[in-house]
């Protein structure tokens, strides 16, 4: 590897009111190299990359970015096509693609005159393709992204970086919704361009994943770079270390006897308007004191699963028993009522109301409690009392139980959500994503709080894209694709990956 620089961060700071996002950052980036850059939620990093690409001003510092020459020059800070024209492009976890255009049209947005009376497409084509051959990244380019999956949304992304001339690219949890043999596939091609010039930082969560790719690690702790270390000096525990400040309690699992069942699905079905939003004649049962993971990619029915076990979703055929109850009213009253606890996908969409106190939040899923409520009236001293008992219990910060939900941070409204969900000691507990963005802090958390559920005695359905969370913690795993589940006869991490793909019966 080269250590020819083409990327130099010094002394960036940020802050938004009294909150310091960023202080003093120094960062390097040398030519062909993968930076892996870690911390934990709210440590800076999206700050940080965010600065980098123009979107946030600094505070203080600069950015200086190689020529093609090798010469470092300042980067005009706060101006994001400055950035681009630098040549430094920004995947981000969440794309950022128009569904409805071709994987060709969403490559070239943004990159010709507004009022250009003929795009020359048949140039822009000959270039994408010239650029898919040499990196190993492929994409159908006439096909509209809204029918694409996951892992080929994401190669349109990385191509419309490339694209533009990217020399320096910056991937936000690039795998979080991959399969591990798309993971792999991708990683082999960062290492292709790699060896042509590219240069990646690459931020994550999945040490094994940075262990394996990186070359280097970076680490941020509160907004401040506390250290870095080359990859090949690294381990799983060095790493936590760093970016924790401390060693990373590991979470004991006992081995329990199974119980009776708490969940049972008999051939259902969920017609949705897409394979995504639908079930085909699913199977299951779930037992008390124990963990079924359900593990996929993003997309192949998992929503539908978790919107029938929230009460959201009616099945078109079939049967659900929940505790020895058949259920024949889909709502979320009802499940609440039959003792089903719901950890949503989406925190922010659907775990809160925002605009509601972090207290009436903790709260909301049994308003007509009378310990909540008195002949229709809140019950607003108890409901302060539970949230101040349950904040410390559960370690939820923020500005208070008072104040608007929405300011928490998203481990913070995961800790509101946690505290609402497991206070009423449910039967049955939909774990949808629980950990998805989490830092390794906040995980392990998490883990510790479904553990204890399962040992108290609930069932729980895990519903995870990360693959090593579900093997960490299910007893027993099924594989969703194409709205259809199938057992793991395996716990091996190549079976379970060609079975969310779809190529192992």
């Amino acid at each position: 590897m080269t250590q020819k620089q083409v990327l130099s961060l010094k002394g960036l700071s940020k802050r938004f009111g009294p909150v310091v996002a960023n202080d003093g950052v120094d960062l390097a980036l040398y030519e062909g190299e993968v930076l892996a850059l870690l911390g934990e939620n709210g440590a800076g990093k999206t700050t940080l990359m965010n600065m980098l690409f123009g979107h946030y001003m600094p505070d203080a510092g600069t950015i200086e970015v190689a020529d093609a020459e090798g010469v470092l020059h300042p980067l005009p800070l706060g101006h994001p096509q400055a950035a681009l024209a630098a040549g430094i492009g920004m995947v981000h976890q969440h794309f950022t693609l128009a569904e409805t255009l071709s994987a060709l049209d969403n490559i070239v947005l943004g990159t010709e005159p507004l009022f250009r009376l003929r795009r020359d497409r048949a140039a822009a084509r000959a270039k994408i393709e010239r650029i898919m051959r040499h990196t190993g990244l492929t994409a159908q380019l006439d096909v509209p992204v809204g029918r694409m999956s996951v892992g080929e949304r994401q190669r349109v992304e990385i191509l419309k970086a490339l694209y533009r001339d990217a020399r320096i690219l910056v991937l936000d949890e690039p795998t979080a919704v991959l399969t591990p043999q798309e993971a792999d596939t991708l990683f082999d091609n960062i290492g292709a361009m790699t060896r042509q010039g590219l240069s990646v930082i690459f931020i994550s969560h999945k040490l094994r994943e940075v262990l394996a790719f990186s070359h280097r690690i970076a680490v941020l702790r509160h907004g401040v770079k506390v250290g870095e270390i080359a990859t090949g000096d690294a381990d799983e525990r060095v790493i936590a270390r760093m970016m924790v400040g401390a060693d990373t309690p590991e979470t004991p699992r006992e081995t329990l006897e199974i119980g009776p069942p708490v969940l049972t699905l008999e051939n259902v079905s969920v017609v949705g308007r897409s394979k995504r939003d639908s079930l085909a004649a699913v199977s299951l049962t779930v037992h008390r004191h124990e963990i079924l993971g359900i593990a996929g990619v993003s997309g192949n029915g998992q929503s539908a699963l978790a919107g029938l076990l929230s009460g959201l979703t009616r099945p078109s055929s079939g049967r659900m028993v929940v505790d020895h109850i058949e259920i024949t009213r889909f709502q979320p009253r009802t499940m609440i009522r039959e003792g089903v606890g719901r950890i949503p996908e989406d925190r922010h969409r659907d775990g809160i109301v925002g605009a509601m106190s972090v207290a009436e939040n903790m709260v909301i899923e049994r308003l007509d409690d009378p310990e909540v409520q008195k002949r229709g009236l809140l019950r607003r001293d108890a409901i302060s009392a539970n949230a101040d008992r349950l904040a410390a219990d559960y370690d939820v910060r923020g500005p208070g139980v008072n104040a608007p939900a929405r300011l928490l941070s998203g481990g913070n409204i995961q800790k509101l959500i946690l505290a609402r969900v497991f206070e009423q000691n449910p039967k049955l507990i939909l774990a949808n994503q629980p950990t998805r963005g989490l830092d390794l802090g906040a995980s392990a958390e998490v883990a510790r709080r479904l553990l204890e559920a399962r040992a108290r005695g609930a069932g729980i359905v895990l519903i995870s894209e990360d693959l090593d969370e579900v093997l960490s913690l299910a007893d027993r795993i099924m594989v969703i694709h194409d709205g259809a589940l199938r057992e793991a006869r395996t716990r091996d991490r190549e079976e379970i990956g060609l079975m969310m793909a779809g190529e192992m019966a």
